[in-house]
């Protein structure tokens, strides 16, 4: 099996909802994606024979996703009051709802799905809050 190994980081804010503790004030995070791909057969022909995945690619797909998360409030949805998430909103700050609860470990998870749907043979991500403290999903 041949594993192929990227990350890219990015910074953006969360908090969790209906968390007893510092974490469920705004707080932001330099998240640290590492994502980890697999094959058990290498390309055989053509500019990237004996390759898995042009290394160009596999960054560049990993950075779209994360890119696109960087300098924005992560939030669950419901998580805040429609007046206060309108009031955010009309002063023009980037919000990204999703239908979890934004840990690391959902992160991960996140990530794994995201370039599963690209097409990788993903084998794990690895999502760091902080230099050591990371979560990882695989299958």
């Amino acid at each position: 099996m041949y594993t192929l190994k990227t990350e890219h980081s990015f910074d953006s804010a969360h908090f969790l909802y209906g968390y007893e503790g510092k974490c469920s004030n705004i707080h932001g995070h330099r998240w640290r994606v590492v994502l980890k791909v697999c094959t058990k057969e290498l390309q055989a022909e053509g500019q990237a024979k004996g390759m898995y995945v042009d290394f160009g690619d596999l960054k560049r797909d990993l950075r779209e996703k994360a890119d696109f998360l960087d300098h924005a409030l992560i939030i669950e949805k419901g998580s805040l009051k429609n007046t206060t998430l309108a009031a955010l909103e009309s002063e023009n700050f980037r919000i990204i709802q999703f239908d979890f609860r934004p840990t690391a470990e959902n992160m991960a998870k996140y990530f794994y799905e995201e370039m599963k749907q690209m097409g990788y043979q993903v084998k794990s991500v690895t999502v760091y809050e902080t230099p050591n403290n990371a979560a990882s999903y695989e299958e």
